[in-house]
């Protein structure tokens, strides 16, 4: 018995070792799991997430330097690497992450590598490989960590008989090759089904993304849609994944709660890759399709040191140009006087040196700042970004175009003793409202100025060079407060969906107009033509919508100049403000506008 007492105690032994063992290991996995999580801002477990996703759409959340599509050479050490590469319709935009001057960026240029799988060199059993080196079409700065370089796209037919293309970068006079592997691997995003910005808004975060495919104009149902937050660290496609609910969905812009844990220090999500998924398939088997994404969460002023020990501007106003530079200054120096404090340019792909306007003005003391978004067809998108960036410097803000002046013409022709009539009279007519508790919105309607007989642009400016337009308003444009939009941040370029409880006011047309210089000469009108920025506005190329009051009528879907064009659009001669501006702005001793000194 004795022998069999001993084989007994030495099973109780081991069992009670085993499950000592075990929870040491337990225990000590925990201990590790939490280590690692508060290494990167004490993240937490991620909520509970039932439906599938697809294991391919997940590594596309994620980036390192270690799976980047620019694995260093050889011969070389590279101080940037790319994280993205995204085709447009005219080029293709790589963003990566660097560590050198932006003036370095130009010394890139672009690679292209065709890889012909059904063809081969002479002598050799390898597929053919082309390579095409090109100059970068621009560089930009894109946030504090990125910047994003546009190379163009090549003669080359890749699309055939199999044959993949990757883009790549590298220093003129750089020699050797990047793993082609890698390259050949990576799958470049298009540019209408990606999430491109993501910006903190208390404990909410607002995803901007294109291809979710929702109703234009309305705000539509969020209960489908989630939001994927994750370190760039995670690459893999088990990566550790923070899933969070939408509270509103509207056009492109899907706002979220943060994560419970960073809810009290929202700072902690600024750098973190977020996506949005939309739950698909059936009621059996539900499936998340995530959105390939290029955001990082940012926060609204992108690193811009906000006004301290003052308060707010009483009136900003927010723009989105393409190759708009040569009308800025006289935009700008217009309404500055018309008491606009603050200006935010958004630059959609312009390579007309507007950087350099942009940066003179700021030097004036006009306070502008340019905001880089290269993303096409966003121009209500770019509006809701900027009412969130705008919130915190400015009671007011207005949305306008670079083509379209105030103009008030009881108040400018009054008869003073000294100064100038109207000055600052915008800003004084906004501030009336600033303590209204019902008015969140001033609309201001538009007259449509045609051509006025002219051959080629106006030297002096568009003010005083197009006096001819139709006789009645089209359209209308607003000024808000962007503290009392609605959360969805909906709108339709010309107004914004308001806060519940809020009405806008309708500005009187014997008060205020907008004088809108839509319909210019044809060298300039035709440049408009071509490229439309507004996301639910049909292009003039397509062959929709025709009556539509975003088209010029009868112009077709073709840049020719129509019979007659310098004489259209003109059914009423109006030099209100060409006679006002003449009669106090030019210079005594030169008769130039202020715009045209400040270009000498």
């Amino acid at each position: 018995m004795e022998p069999e007492q001993r084989r007994k105690r030495k099973r109780v032994v081991a069992r009670h070792l085993h499950i000592s063992s075990r929870s040491l290991f337990l225990c000590f996995s925990f201990l590790i799991f939490i280590f690692f999580l508060s290494s990167y801002h004490h993240f937490f477990s991620p909520s509970t997430f039932r439906p599938s996703l697809t294991a391919s759409t997940l590594s596309l959340l994620y980036s390192s330097a270690s799976h980047s599509v620019l694995d260093p050479l050889q011969s070389t050490t590279s101080s940037y690497t790319l994280q993205h590469r995204i085709i447009f319709p005219d080029h293709h935009l790589l963003i990566l992450t660097n560590r050198q001057q932006h003036h370095q960026l130009r010394q890139l240029e672009c690679v292209y590598y065709t890889l012909h799988p059904n063809d081969s060199s002479p002598g050799s059993s390898e597929p053919l490989l082309h390579v095409q080196v090109r100059p970068v079409l621009s560089t930009d700065r894109y946030d504090e960590s990125r910047s994003i370089v546009r190379c163009p796209f090549t003669e080359t037919n890749y699309s055939a008989a199999g044959a993949s293309q990757a883009v790549d970068l590298r220093r003129r006079g750089e020699v050797g090759r990047r793993n082609l592997g890698i390259l050949m691997n990576q799958t470049a995003q298009s540019w209408d089904r990606v999430a491109y910005e993501a910006t903190l808004d208390g404990n909410t975060v607002v995803v901007f993304v294109k291809g979710l495919n929702l109703r234009p104009h309305k705000i539509s149902d969020p209960t489908r849609i989630r939001c994927h937050f994750g370190l760039k660290s995670f690459h893999k496609d088990n990566a550790f994944l923070l899933t969070t609910r939408a509270v509103s969905v509207a056009q492109e812009i899907v706002r979220c709660m943060l994560p419970q844990s960073i809810r009290n220090n929202p700072d902690k999500a600024r750098g973190i890759w977020v996506t949005v998924s939309n739950l698909g398939g059936n009621v059996r088997h539900p499936v998340r399709a995530l959105v390939p994404s290029v955001a990082r969460v940012s926060s609204p002023g992108g690193g811009r040191v906000q006004r301290r020990n003052r308060g707010k501007y009483e009136l900003c106003v927010c723009t989105m140009v393409w190759n708009q530079a040569s009308a800025l200054k006289e935009w700008v120096m217009y309404h500055a006087w018309l008491g606009v404090e603050r200006w935010f340019i958004y630059d959609n792909n312009s390579d007309d040196d507007i950087e350099k306007v942009v940066q003179d003005l700021d030097l004036q003391g006009f306070n502008v700042s340019r905001k880089v978004w290269p993303w096409i067809k966003t121009q209500e998108a770019g509006f809701s970004h900027c009412a969130l960036r705008a919130r915190e410097e400015c009671k007011w803000v207005g949305f306008f175009d670079v083509d379209e002046f105030f103009y008030f013409p009881g108040e400018f022709h009054q008869s003073l003793g000294e100064g100038v009539p109207g000055e600052n009279y915008l800003r004084s007519v906004v501030a009336n409202f600033s303590s209204s508790r019902s008015i969140a919105e001033i609309r201001t309607a538009c007259h449509s100025f045609g051509p006025s007989g002219l051959n080629s642009p106006p030297k002096q400016g568009v003010t005083l060079g197009y006096t001819c337009r139709l006789q009645s308003p089209e359209r209308h444009k607003s000024i808000v407060r962007p503290d009392l939009l609605d959360i969805s941040l909906l709108n339709v370029v010309h107004h914004f969906q308001l806060r519940e409880g809020f009405r806008y006011h309708n500005m009187p047309e014997g008060t205020g107009i907008i004088n809108h210089y839509k319909y210019q000469v044809w060298e300039t009108f035709k440049a408009k033509f071509f490229r439309r920025v507004a996301t639910y506005v049909v292009d003039w190329q397509e062959d929709q919508n025709k009556g539509s009051k975003d088209r010029a009528p009868g112009l077709g879907t073709e840049a020719i100049e129509p019979p007659n064009w310098r004489l259209q659009f003109c059914e009423v001669w109006d030099t209100g403000l060409k006679d006002f501006l003449l009669s106090y702005f030019p210079d005594p001793a030169t008769g130039m506008m202020p715009w045209e000194r400040s270009s000498l």
